[in-house]
C-alpha cells in the first residue's frame, strides 16, 4: 500500500466532505445564493483591509476574477466597498450585516462539522491533529490568517 497516495485520498476526501457540510449548513440557513467559493474570500475579507487586488492573492485569482466575485457579493447584499484612506484608484472591501452573519453560520457550521472528529479522536489527540495539520499546511494564498 503506498501511504503517500492513502494519505492524499483521505485528505482531499475529509476537506471535501467539511466544505460541503458547511455550505449545506449555510444554505439552510437562508444562505441559498453563497458557494463555497464565497467563504473563502469571507474569510479574507473580514480580516480587514482588503482590496479586490488584496483578495485576487488571497484566493489565488486574477484580479477581473476577484472583481466579478467581489460584484457578485456586492450586488448579493454581503460585501460593500469603501474608500481607501490611502489610495484612490483602490477600493476597500467590508462584510455587511448580512455577510457578518453568513460568516458567523459557516463558522458555527465548520464547529459542528468537526465535532464528530473531535469525538472520535479524543481532545488530547485532535489537538495534536490540528498541530500537524498547522506545519503541514501551505503558506500559500488560502490559508487562514491565523
Amino acid at each position: 500500500m503506498d501511504d503517500a497516495l492513502v494519505f492524499s485520498a483521505l485528505v482531499l476526501a475529509l476537506s471535501g466532505q467539511l466544505v460541503q457540510e458547511i455550505h449545506t449548513t449555510v444554505s439552510q440557513q437562508g444562505f441559498e445564493d453563497l458557494r463555497p467559493a464565497h467563504g473563502f474570500a469571507f474569510g479574507r475579507i473580514s480580516a480587514g483591509g482588503a482590496t479586490t487586488a488584496d483578495l485576487a492573492e488571497h484566493l489565488g485569482v486574477t484580479k477581473q476574477a476577484a472583481a466579478q466575485l467581489v460584484e457578485e457579493l456586492v450586488r448579493k447584499g454581503y460585501v460593500e466597498r469603501h474608500p481607501h484612506p490611502h489610495d484612490r484608484r483602490a477600493r476597500l472591501l467590508a462584510l455587511t450585516a448580512t455577510g457578518w452573519a453568513a460568516t458567523r453560520a459557516a463558522d458555527q457550521a465548520a464547529r459542528d462539522a468537526v465535532s464528530a472528529w473531535r469525538e472520535v479522536l479524543g481532545e488530547a489527540r485532535f489537538g495534536e491533529l490540528v498541530a500537524d495539520l498547522a506545519r503541514l499546511a501551505p503558506k500559500g494564498p488560502i490559508r487562514p490568517a491565523w
